[in-house]
């Protein structure tokens, strides 16, 4: 659907139009025109096609989606492909926002995201002398809202792990937090395909040739750039971080199982000695010695106390009980 359609000249707000009078308005060299659509139907970007000339394979790419982050051009225009990253009801959701750029006009097509661009609509109309910029600009501001989006993803990512890590070390080391931990990694790996391949097209931006949309705003690209770079070295650490955590986690449990067997193991060996002595004793031979002894009975119960409570203290100083 179409959720905003604004002219723009000189820095400044016109008019909102309808999509019929957008031609009128591209027209002017001194305008541009920025558009918002939200899950738009096919006929709503075939009419945006038109109106705009976009090329068809960008098109194409907005209308079937699942592309992954990247900035081409097509003759004069640019199309980038950004991930948008939310949480919603715990779990983290990926969404996608196609831009189409080009000399006077902005088209965002907005995918499988709940939270808009209201504010970086406000954000622009606040700054007249950089909006002057005209649609380079306004791609800026988009890129740096949609970046600055995932800082809050890594936040809670951490945060999540740091108490994962501290129920590790609390001793509850189970098949659940080895399942969180797993996800977490998946989580990760999601927002480092978000940045990594996004970081590489920015780099294009303000070094070297850049899009003529972008000219005069090659510092505000680097700063992109710079966040991106910020966020894919702190996404390396946390995956590292997991990774670590994993090791140490089953490292944990293969010493609690091994604790375990140790104790088994105690407990058998001071069961097997009483066990051999009265299997001697309960073989019911005939010559066998101390049998109508008087104390044999209870020297034989007493030299399993002996051995068992001598067996018990070796193995107790050596923490197997």
């Amino acid at each position: 659907m179409l959720v905003n359609c604004v002219a723009y000249q000189d820095g400044r707000k016109l008019a909102d139009i309808q999509p019929g009078e957008i031609g009128s308005y591209v027209s002017r060299p001194e305008c541009f025109v920025w558009v918002a659509l939200r899950e738009p139907s096919a006929d709503e970007l075939d009419a945006m096609q038109r109106e705009f000339g976009l090329h068809e394979l960008a098109v194409e790419d907005a209308r079937h989606g699942h592309q992954r982050p990247k900035i081409e051009e097509y003759g004069d225009s640019l199309f980038a492909v950004l991930h948008t990253l939310e949480f919603v009801a715990g779990a983290l959701r990926v969404g996608e926002m196609a831009i189409f750029v080009g000399r006077n006009y902005v088209l965002t097509v907005r995918s499988h995201t709940e939270r808009g661009f209201a504010d970086v609509r406000a954000r622009c109309e606040r700054e007249p002398e950089l909006l002057k910029h005209g649609s380079g600009y306004v791609f800026y501001a988009m890129m740096d809202a949609v970046v600055d989006r995932y800082f809050p993803v890594v936040d809670a990512l951490e945060v999540a792990l740091e108490a994962v890590e501290q129920q590790i070390f609390a001793g509850r080391g189970d098949r659940e937090i080895i399942a969180t931990t797993y996800g977490l990694k998946q989580e990760l790996m999601t927002l480092k395909h978000a940045t990594a391949s996004l970081l590489e097209a920015t780099g294009k931006l303000y070094g070297g040739r850049v899009p003529h949309q972008c000219v005069n705003l090659q510092e505000y690209f680097r700063d992109v750039y710079d966040h991106l770079l910020r966020l894919n070295q702190s996404i390396d650490s946390l995956r590292e971080t997991v990774t670590t955590a994993i090791t140490v986690n089953l490292s944990l449990l293969t010493i609690q199982d091994n604790e375990v067997t140790k104790r088994l193991a105690a407990y058998a060996g001071l069961v097997a000695v009483p066990t051999m002595i009265a299997g001697i004793y309960g073989m019911n031979f005939r010559n066998m010695p101390e049998l109508n002894w008087w104390f044999g009975y209870p020297l034989a119960l007493t030299i399993m106390a002996v051995i068992d409570g001598y067996l018990f203290y070796r193995l107790r100083k050596a923490k197997w009980l």
